[in-house]
């Protein structure tokens, strides 16, 4: 990723690089779509707790010294994940995006993908987000793109390794959960593992193999009858997997060892932070179990509809990892609750709130001319 050049196509004849300057398109997000997520969660939340609600639930929790030392290595915990990220996109960019760069790219990525539907998330618009702070539309495509392909990758890797550690019967088996919801939980996750393998599978072979083929079969299918009114998008997409093949090629070990170290640093810090949030509270049963159907989780919200996986995470939480918190059963299901909104507050709502002040800005100074003037 050495070019500065930034890609032909994307030259208007007024001389100004990248499409998205002759409109917004971040128009149909804004702060205000924070809320959504936020109230939808805590409702599945309240009624969770009053479904179930059990006067001596909470009997017994202490907070101590211990627990917020507990609660405070479930922040680092986070901060780990968010540098793992900024890492990695400093990697990407061979050291062209300074730390504050790093920074802003992540948290306005996160808060996309926080109020968009995890299916979507906010790697549709991240391209605009690198390229805004400097770097060429072609090279920010090739960025995001590795991003993608490297998050998949560490799924497609820790699942199968996970599931030889701890068992595919502990995995799915739920002592607190009905047969038909373990079926339903393992059939969401090899359903969402599957997706996953098929996306790897085929960027790998563009990006590292054969990218002006994978993009012949690109154009071909939707040149088809029914397809052929999203066909500029598929040129589009075959284009991307062109130019960033070209830009990956010439890098090394050093590259690939520092970009999949920081993944990993960044995925694995995010799924101790529900190990360290139990901790702070109880006690777990088995941290390599949570650990590994934390990762489970996040195959499985990879089809859900909602903004961030909201009120989906939370219940699926509650439900999948409750047998893991070593409490009385009386206790458990009001635990399991009180835990998952813990989780999503340091894992999720921060995002929300940051992007809800750090968002607004930046479109303005992108997209606003002084007077309220769009671009």
């Amino acid at each position: 990723m050495t070019s500065r050049t930034a890609d032909p196509r994307t030259r208007h004849s007024n001389g100004h690089v990248g499409t998205e300057r002759r409109h917004n398109p971040f128009a149909g997000i804004g702060a205000g779509r924070a809320v959504w997520p936020i109230l939808f969660g805590l409702g599945v939340v309240a009624w969770m707790f009053v479904r179930d609600f059990e006067p001596g639930m909470f009997r017994g929790i202490r907070f101590t010294w211990a627990s917020a030392a507990w609660l405070a290595v479930a922040v680092l915990c986070m901060f780990g994940r968010d540098l793992g990220y900024m890492i990695r996109i400093r990697v990407l960019s061979e050291g062209r995006l300074s730390w504050r760069q790093a920074f802003r790219i992540i948290m306005l990525w996160e808060f996309t993908s926080a109020v968009t539907p995890s299916a979507v998330g906010g790697t549709s618009v991240a391209v605009v987000y690198v390229h805004k702070e400097g770097i060429s539309v072609g090279e920010s495509t090739a960025i995001v793109m590795l991003t993608s392909f490297l998050d998949e990758l560490y799924f497609l890797v820790m699942f199968p390794v996970m599931l030889l550690a701890v068992g595919g019967r502990q995995l799915f088996e739920i002592t607190t959960a009905s047969d038909g919801i373990a079926t339903g939980l393992m059939t969401f996750a090899l359903v969402g593992y599957g997706l996953k393998a098929l996306w790897v599978a085929i960027m790998g072979y563009g990006l590292f193999f054969n990218p002006r083929g994978l993009k012949w079969v690109i154009v071909k299918i939707f040149g088809l009858r029914w397809l052929r009114r999203w066909r500029d998008g598929g040129i589009r997409a075959g284009d991307d997997i062109v130019v960033c093949s070209a830009r990956i090629r010439h890098n090394g070990p050093g590259f690939w060892t520092k970009a999949l170290g920081s993944t990993f640093l960044s995925w694995s810090s995010r799924y101790l932070v529900a190990n360290a949030l139990v901790m702070a509270m109880f006690s777990v049963g088995d941290h390599l179990l949570l650990f590994a159907r934390q990762l489970v989780m996040w195959i499985m919200m990879l089809v859900m509809p909602t903004p961030g996986g909201s009120g989906f995470a939370e219940y699926i939480f509650s439900t999948y990892c409750s047998d893991l918190i070593t409490v009385a059963p009386a206790m458990r299901h009001g635990a399991a609750v009180l835990i998952a909104l813990l989780w999503r507050g340091v894992t999720y709502y921060p995002y929300l709130a940051v992007g809800a002040v750090v968002f607004p800005r930046w479109v303005n100074r992108n997209f606003v001319r002084p007077g309220g003037k769009k671009r």
